[in-house]
């Protein structure tokens, strides 16, 4: 409800753009041209996952994604879920895969209205699977270290079932230390599924991090 109402009151009260600032645009054309067309970037996190991401999280798609999560403008889930798609593709070409969004936190669709993973991935038109599940609650990750955040989320997702033989994708809109996707790795394996990596929909630098064609030159 809350987003849907910030996102009828955008369409009678002025408005900045989401990325750039730009008065009177939900989201200008030159934001709107650099989100349509992410260039997928490469990290592989101290354990092992390696992570696609559609952007670096910084400047104007940093930006946009904030308004996104925390305004609820959701007339930006379209190009996101777009963006999403692409890294998708780039790190996981004619994989038979199924995509695993990292659940909401009960706390986080409280405070926003609406549910930021599930929603761009419902219209990337990736296969879906919404099997993770939250077993306990957990601090804000915002407010944490990296040590922090690991012990924050560890054995705080469980799978709904079995997933013997099934090759999975985890989704999320951010990953910064790698903390949640790591245990939701974790709870996706003690089910039984084999874990490909995840994608998303920006990814924080860190060193280490390359982007696909420095990965692929050839």
């Amino acid at each position: 409800m809350i987003a849907v109402l910030s996102d009828a009151l955008a369409l009678i009260l002025p408005v900045d753009c989401a990325g750039c600032g730009v008065p009177d645009s939900v989201l200008c054309a030159t934001c709107t041209d650099l989100i349509a067309a992410p260039r997928p970037l490469r990290h592989v996190l101290a354990s092992g996952l390696v992570v696609h991401a559609a952007f670096d999280f910084a400047d104007r798609p940093a930006r946009a994604l904030r308004t996104l999560k925390e305004e609820g403008r959701t007339s930006l889930v379209r190009p996101f879920a777009a963006a999403l798609a692409a890294a998708a593709r780039a790190g996981f070409p004619d994989a038979d895969v199924l995509f695993v969004p990292m659940p909401t936190s009960a706390a986080a669709f409280r405070r926003r209205g609406h549910r930021v993973v599930e929603a761009i991935l419902d219209r990337s038109g990736l296969p879906a699977l919404s099997v993770l599940r939250r077993i306990r609650s957990t601090r804000d990750q915002r407010e944490l270290g990296r040590a922090e955040r690991a012990r924050n989320v560890a054995g705080s997702l469980r799978a709904r079932r079995r997933l013997d033989g099934r090759r999975v994708v985890i989704v999320d809109d951010v990953v910064t230390t790698g903390a949640s996707v790591g245990e939701a790795a974790r709870a996706l394996r003690e089910a039984g599924a084999e874990v490909a990596g995840v994608v998303c929909v920006a990814h924080t630098r860190r060193s280490g991090f390359v982007r696909d064609t420095d990965m692929n030159p050839g």
